[in-house]
Parts: C-alpha cells; sequence; structure tokens
C-alpha cells in the first residue's frame, strides 16, 4: 500500500500535510519515497530535502499510464513507506470533461487509497456535504479519511466532527491554524528550496506538528509499502542505446538558483546512457566545464536572479561562444530565456543574458500554463518532422520576436485549438518553452547523448 494525499480543491494545505508527513516518518528514520502528481518542479524539491530521496513525478499525460504504474513501483520497492501528493483538486485534471492527469486518475492507475485534504476554516457542518460528494463522485476510488485543516478551536472541532459523524468517514489527521508555518511563494509557486535557508527549522517544526496531529495507528499501515523485491510494473529496459560510447559523454548542467527545474528521471536517464553529468553555476562560476559534450538548460526563475546572471559577463560569453562553435545544447523555458539576448524584469529592466538567440525575453502578467500537444516541424537532433509528444508550459514571460524556422506547433489539450509555432533550432540546438518528461520516449534522452558523442568524436 501507499497513500495519496489530495485536496478537495488548490491551497488547502497538501502541501503542508504531505510535508508534514513525510517529516515526522523521516524524524523516526523510516526510508520514505515520496510523488508528485503532475507536472511540477518545485513540491518535488520540498519532498526530497525532507527524505533526501528524488521524488519522482506522476503524469500519465506527459509520460503514459503504464510509465507511471512502473515509475511507482521502481522507486518505491526499496522504501518502507510510500506517499504520493496530489495537484489541485481530486478530480481536477487537464480538462474540464473528464480527469486525464488528475490526482484520480493516478489513484485508480495504481489501485491506492486517498486521504482527503478539507480546508474547514469558513465553514462547520458544510464540511460533511463536501466530504460525501468526493467520496460518492467516483466509486471506483477508496477515500480512506479525511484531514481537517485549519480548525479554528475546540468548538470548531466539535463541530466538524458532528457533521461528519454519520459518513462514517475516518479522521485521520487535525491541523489548527498555523499562521506561523508558511510556505512563500511567488508568481510561478512555491520559492525553491535553495532560497530558504530557514526550511530545515520548518520542517522540524513540521514534524513535531505531525506526530501528535495525525491518528498514526491508522495511517502508517496505509503509508507503508509492500517491500516486493519484484515489483508488479518492471521498468523496461532501455531499448536505445549509444552505439559502441568508448568512455562516458560529459555533459554540463546548469543547476543552480536560477536553474533547478529537472525531472529526476530524465536526469537519471542521461546517466543510464552514457552521459557523466557535470553540474555547474551561470550564476557563479566563469566558465563551463572542461571537455564537455553538451550543454542542459533546464528551467527555473532566471528573471529572479537576471542583474546576477548579467553581471557574470565571463558565463554568459563562454556559454555563447560554446554554442556558436556548434556544442549541443538543450534548453527548456528559464534556459530559453537565458539563451535570449536579455530578460526584461518586471520592472521594465533589461538584464543581458546570453546573446545566442536574436530575441529578448520579456516578463509580464498573464501566465501560460497547460499541457501541449507539440508536433515536430524540422529534423533536429531530438525528434525527426511530424513526430508528436506532449509536453507543458508554464511561464509569465514571452519572446519579443518568433523563429523564421520553430521547432513545434504546438497545440492545447482542448480540442480544435489553434496551432502555435514555438522553439528555436539549428543543427546543434534545441531551445523551447515546453517542458518535457522523457521518461516514456527513453529514445529522445538517447538522441540528445549520442549528439553529445558525435561532438566529441568529429
Amino acid at each position: 500500500m501507499a497513500l495519496v494525499v489530495a485536496g478537495e480543491r488548490s491551497g488547502v494545505g497538501k502541501t503542508t500535510v504531505t510535508m508534514a508527513l513525510l517529516a515526522a516518518l523521516t524524524r523516526w528514520g523510516d526510508r520514505v519515497q515520496s510523488f508528485k502528481v503532475g507536472p511540477d518542479y518545485i513540491d518535488p524539491m520540498f519532498h526530497q530535502f525532507i527524505t533526501g530521496r528524488a521524488c519522482r513525478n506522476l503524469d500519465p499525460l506527459l509520460t503514459s499510464e503504464t510509465y507511471v504504474q512502473q515509475c511507482f513501483a521502481s522507486a518505491s520497492q526499496d522504501a518502507e513507506f510510500a506517499l504520493i501528493e496530489g495537484v489541485m483538486g481530486l478530480f481536477d485534471g487537464a480538462s474540464g470533461r473528464e480527469d486525464v492527469a488528475s490526482t484520480a486518475q493516478v489513484a485508480r492507475l495504481l489501485n491506492l487509497p486517498v486521504l482527503l485534504v478539507l480546508d474547514c476554516a469558513r465553514m462547520s457542518r458544510s464540511v460533511a456535504a463536501i466530504a460525501h460528494g468526493y467520496r460518492s463522485f467516483d466509486l471506483r476510488l477508496h477515500i480512506a479519511g479525511v484531514v481537517l485543516n485549519r480548525v479554528g478551536s475546540d468548538r470548531h472541532l466539535t463541530l466538524l466532527k458532528e457533521a461528519l459523524e454519520p459518513l462514517g468517514l475516518p479522521i485521520l489527521g487535525v491541523l489548527r491554524r498555523q499562521d506561523e508555518i508558511t510556505l512563500p511563494d511567488r508568481h510561478l509557486g512555491l520559492v525553491p528550496t535553495d532560497e530558504l535557508p530557514a526550511l530545515g527549522k520548518l520542517c522540524d517544526r513540521l514534524a513535531s506538528l505531525a506526530e501528535t496531529s495525525f491518528d498514526w495507528n491508522q495511517l502508517r499501515p496505509l503509508l507503508k509499502t509492500s517491500q516486493t523485491k519484484t515489483p508488479p510494473w518492471p521498468m523496461p529496459a532501455v531499448d536505445a542505446k549509444i552505439q559502441n560510447p568508448k568512455s562516458k559523454i560529459r555533459l554540463a548542467v546548469a543547476r543552480d538558483r536560477a536553474f533547478s527545474f529537472y525531472y529526476a528521471d530524465n536526469l537519471e536517464l542521461l546517466e543510464q546512457l552514457g552521459a557523466e553529468l557535470v553540474f555547474w553555476s551561470p550564476l557563479q562560476d566563469a566558465a563551463l566545464p572542461e571537455g564537455v559534450g553538451g550543454l542542459y538548460f533546464g528551467g527555473g526563475f532566471p528573471e529572479m536572479f537576471a542583474a546576477e546572471l548579467a553581471a557574470n559577463a565571463a558565463a554568459r560569453a563562454a556559454v555563447r561562444a560554446a554554442i556558436q562553435s556548434g556544442l549541443t545544447t538543450y534548453a527548456e523555458c528559464g534556459g530559453l530565456m537565458y539563451l535570449s539576448q536579455s530578460i526584461v524584469d518586471f520592472d521594465g529592466n533589461a538584464w543581458e543574458t546570453a546573446g545566442v538567440l536574436p530575441t529578448a525575453a520579456v516578463m509580464g502578467k498573464q501566465l501560460t500554463l497547460g499541457y501541449r500537444r507539440a508536433i515536430a516541424q524540422q529534423n533536429t537532433f531530438l525528434y525527426r518532422q511530424g513526430e508528436t509528444l506532449w509536453g507543458h508550459e508554464f511561464h509569465r514571460s514571452h519572446l519579443t520576436h518568433s523563429s523564421e524556422n520553430p521547432l513545434y506547433h504546438l497545440q492545447p489539450y482542448a480540442p480544435q485549438s489553434p496551432a502555435i509555432p514555438e522553439g528555436w533550432q539549428s543543427p546543434t540546438l534545441h531551445a523551447s518553452y515546453l517542458h518535457v518528461h522523457w521518461g516514456a520516449q527513453p529514445e529522445v534522452a538517447a538522441r540528445f547523448v549520442a549528439a553529445c558523442g558525435n561532438r566529441l568524436t568529429d
């Protein structure tokens, strides 16, 4: 077994509940494997900070239903407990017509019980109607119990318990209002862990809170993994191989406070395929790592550190020279922004960046968000013309100029939505706003590593 932590909607406190559960289990010395439903990068950082283990994203649209099952089984087989944090509300997915890519879909795929977090701050008896509705909406799901969050007083708790009693639905946790326990956020969600020096103390407080706020006699059996030696959905062997690699191919991965959005599965897949990942910082390092065959820029918050990125002129020049010389480069979202001429921040200040692409990235109020079906428009080192894939966009910037030879045509999940040209490419460059998970398409990662290897042997 394992447990899925779901919310009745966004903002009810499921991340806080998840962190509290993980912190308590880790304090007791248990091996805990966590997962996050959806394409989120930041919540998994908090999970990993607590457990010391890479959190895995479970997204059946970005990958596949089979991959979700395989990933869960493989990652949790050596853990004592497993916990999955949901996304948005329990039944919220890629559209309003169905629950594709929702927490409910993942719970059904894995046949796991759900712990429903309810925000009780401004209601009493109505809590029963909400709990009853969620339990009866999809009878294929098993709601194991509820967590009552933001309870105001003993009297408030009594009213909530009296309302829920006729349902026979276990109350597995009660969290009082904790105004002093907050996770700071900004325009794309929570502030990442590397920017929170006091996070360790906060997690200690959450662990102490969890020890007394949850019914552990009922929760521990629900969280306990089966610990079978052979997972029911074994991970497939990677079919795509690099042809006779003579040595590890060094791949420079930008990772610091500005660039931190990477799926753990993507990085591990690259290593399986013969890449030696060499992490470096565009904020602090003056030069690229030596002897690398490629560059990998993930997403992140380059707009928040644009002044520091601009001040590191040596790194910007090194990246520009390397790409212009033909070094194989893959860049997503924040990485794309860094490769532009400049980033214009929310205050209208323009900061120089690597200067590879003839465009600038301008921050704005409009949020571009959602799943995208991408159709490759060119033969590149990653894709063949006409190949399709699913990705995800999440940004508040836009580019001042579009590519004359776009990588993709992007189509939102909604049917009959117009396709939008997007992305920049050259024989050795792939730069796009699209975030992609390679778990179900290992051949794409293999093409990337192979292209880096070709560079070294040319």
